[in-house]
């Protein structure tokens, strides 16, 4: 199965032609001997620009391929604007399935005997189709016999064996990756994939998404900043969801956004903060947001507010990862490179061979440059390249646990550039972080841990006197038990030591009669074989 999906995959590739965009120079003979063999495999396409058959391969390829394609979308620095124009249409425009078709999967899902059951004015024709799911628009007959707008979100049928063959694809090549590649044991391919491989598959599960929604607007109930619409958890299902109907401007619509008045600093500020929030607060973010997932309420323009959807992939840190994190944003916002190489060393994440002197004027390198400068003077492409060339100059491995923050970081940070070039990305996260680490530290993080734990303590004071008891009268006996097992462990290490002595020293006696039987002193051979008997037998019942 694997080869016949990498056989599609080339297929796939070079009928669009994409082989063109290779520039001639990075085409070495033996690639272009190559591509002359598969002649049969022309460009079926030459109409189209080179732009729209990319987008059109990645979409043919199914949601793995668009995926990548919805993320490239959001690098409007490192793609050309047509090549970015043409890859964001895959975030809400790809290709639909049957209404009907999911009408049937909606019926099924929810044991109705017609859609009209529970749900009136559905809509056949999708609202919006993505790479997993697409979307369709009713209203909801609720207990007291009113409507209200919903849309039903359904999991395309028949893809999750298509998720499965991409992912075993990937494995392999992750593997061969890691074997042969010069950086592979550093870059963790296998773990990476692995990590890529629960996420998306966790996507498939509305349910599990359902949750994630409810999570994440019960973790900003009443902010200024973040809304994520209700979820009709009753009527949600492994491949069918319900939630209410928003009606925001596509954060990607600049123009509109501009037209209504919207205060575009204020947004992309916003931003910043609510992913931080996620991350540093909650440790629990939405980590799929790129523009066809965020709006813009229409509502309070001079005080705009965000509107996310989709929740299937969300990320989490550990107490460990969040505290590390933060410290090097701080350190780096605070031109602290010394700090930030010894966090690398202090974290394991590279080796402790590393000269911290070396590893910190190599960080300087790279990020001096990108300070005091607004976004649209950064090239976060050529500090992303240099960065990476540090991290394998330094052997620095690949932290499978943050890919997920890593691609929303991208994501944030492309929307950053659209709505508000001018943003100070450092400026705006920095008193946030410095705020977070200094809950973490002193003598209010101490407070507020006593108080965290107080009702546990308080619970087993009363337990203490008989703990205590217990402890004490049980200690001698779990000493005199431990001595004895030290005790036989020795003695067990004794008759180790002794069968040893047996065994070589039989050995001895056994290739000695040997010799002896090839020479004059043949005579020797029976007094020799006896005593490799007998030490054989010695070694083997001690």
């Amino acid at each position: 199965m694997r080869l016949g999906r990498f056989y599609q995959i080339q297929k796939t590739l070079l009928e669009y032609g994409l082989d063109e965009l290779i520039p001639a120079q990075w085409q070495p003979w033996y690639a272009k001997a190559a591509r002359r063999c598969f002649f049969w495999l022309k460009n079926r396409y030459p109409e189209q620009r080179p732009a729209a058959r990319l987008r059109l391969a990645l979409q043919s390829l199914g949601p793995v391929w668009i995926k990548f394609g919805q993320m490239l979308s959001t690098r409007r620095d490192l793609l050309p604007a047509e090549l970015a124009d043409e890859l964001a249409i895959l975030q809400d425009k790809v290709a639909p399935f049957p209404g009907e078709q999911a009408q049937a999967l909606i019926e099924k899902a929810l044991e109705l005997n017609h859609i009209s059951d529970l749900f009136t004015d559905f809509a056949v024709q999708p609202l919006a189709s993505a790479s997993i799911a697409q979307v369709h628009t009713a209203k909801l007959r609720l207990a007291d016999g009113t409507d209200t707008a919903v849309v039903i979100k359904v999991i395309r049928p028949g893809i999750q064996k298509q998720i499965l063959a991409d992912l075993a694809l990937m494995d392999s090549l992750a593997a061969m990756a890691a074997r042969f590649l010069p950086d592979g044991k550093r870059l963790r391919p296998r773990e990476v994939v692995s990590e890529y491989r629960k996420t998306i598959l966790d996507e498939l599960d509305l349910q599990r998404e359902s949750a994630n929604a409810i999570q994440l607007r019960r973790n900003f109930e009443g902010s200024d900043s973040l809304y994520i619409p209700f979820v009709y958890a009753d009527h949600c299902r492994h491949n069918v969801m319900v939630m209410e109907r928003i009606y925001g401007i596509p954060v990607s619509d600049i123009a509109a956004l501009e037209a209504q008045g919207t205060n575009m600093e204020l947004l992309a500020k916003r931003g910043v903060e609510v992913f931080f929030t996620q991350v540093f607060r909650d440790s629990f973010f939405h980590a799929d947001m790129h523009p066809g997932n965020i709006f813009v309420s229409r509502e309070h323009p001079d005080n705009p507010k965000y509107i996310g959807i989709d929740c299937g992939i969300v990320g989490t840190l550990n107490a460990a990862d969040k505290r590390y994190l933060a410290e090097n944003f701080v350190a780096f916002f605070n031109r602290d490179y010394r700090k930030v190489a010894q966090l690398h060393l202090d974290s394991g994440w590279v080796p402790a061979h590393t000269k911290v002197e070396e590893f910190e004027s190599a960080i300087r390198t790279v990020c001096e440059p990108i300070f005091q400068k607004p976004l649209a003077e950064i090239s976060f492409g050529h500090v992303l390249l240099n960065l990476f060339n540090t991290a394998r100059r330094f052997e620095m491995q690949v932290q499978p646990q943050l890919v997920l923050l890593q691609k929303t970081l991208l994501y944030i940070e492309g929307l950053g550039r659209q709505l508000y070039p001018q943003l100070d990305l450092w400026k705006t996260a920095k008193p946030f972080l410095e705020n977070w680490v200094r809950q973490q530290v002193g003598l209010p993080a101490v407070w507020r841990q006593v108080k965290e734990n107080l009702p546990f303590w308080a619970e087993k004071l009363p337990q203490m006197p008989e703990l205590l008891h217990r402890y004490l009268e049980q200690g001698p006996k779990q000493q005199q038990a431990l001595l004895l097992q030290l005790q036989a462990l020795q003695q067990q290490q004794q008759r180790a030591k002794g069968q040893i002595i047996n065994a070589v020293l039989a050995a001895a006696c056994l290739i000695s009669a040997s010799i002896a039987l090839t020479t004059q002193q043949g005579w020797l051979a029976i007094p020799l074989g006896i005593a490799t008997i007998a030490l054989a037998i010695k070694a083997w019942c001690r």
